[in-house]
């Protein structure tokens, strides 16, 4: 019998990352002329993955979220994982806005996953959901190669990451 080879298909953040663009985030909106004497802040709550952004206005919020990302992605932090909610009205004048992190694969991304490696017709390659992950089995590692590729050209809404490959 052959040994089968197979890899784990996830997603996450790095929450550490998350807090160090937030710290520098808030730094920047410190410094910055057009955030003088505002209320804009910027809040991190580790435990709920959740980012709160409060402003004076939806424009100061759209430059807050700027500030933001550019932050993220300088730290590596997939921006694709980032489920970004509705501007809502606040009391005392100001906005807010929270950001779900995305650090599972939910169910219809990993029936997308699973699907689309079914569909590509690799021979014998199986793929299996494991509670918020996607497990990716073949005999051969040439077709599990074949397997990420496909991946990789999906879009599925989040970052997908690649593991525990042997």
């Amino acid at each position: 019998m052959a040994k089968e080879s197979s890899f784990d298909v996830t997603t996450g953040v790095d929450l550490q990352e998350v807090d160090n663009a937030v710290n520098q985030a808030q730094k920047e909106i410190g410094q910055r002329f057009d955030f003088k004497g505002s209320r804009a802040s910027i809040d991190f709550r580790r435990g709920d993955e959740v980012v709160a952004l409060v402003a004076d206005s939806e424009f100061q919020m759209t430059a807050l979220l700027d500030v933001l990302q550019a932050k993220l992605i300088r730290r590596g932090v997939p921006v694709k994982n980032l489920d970004i909610g509705d501007v809502q009205q606040a009391g005392g004048d100001t906005v807010r806005r929270e950001i779900r992190l995305k650090t599972a694969l939910d169910s219809d991304a990993a029936r997308k996953v699973a699907a689309d490696v079914k569909a590509a017709k690799l021979k014998k390659v199986q793929a299996s959901i494991q509670g918020d992950q996607v497990r990716v089995t073949a005999p051969s590692r040439d077709e599990l190669q074949a397997a990420i590729a496909v991946l990789r050209a999906g879009d599925y809404g989040v970052e997908l990451k690649f593991g525990n490959y042997r």
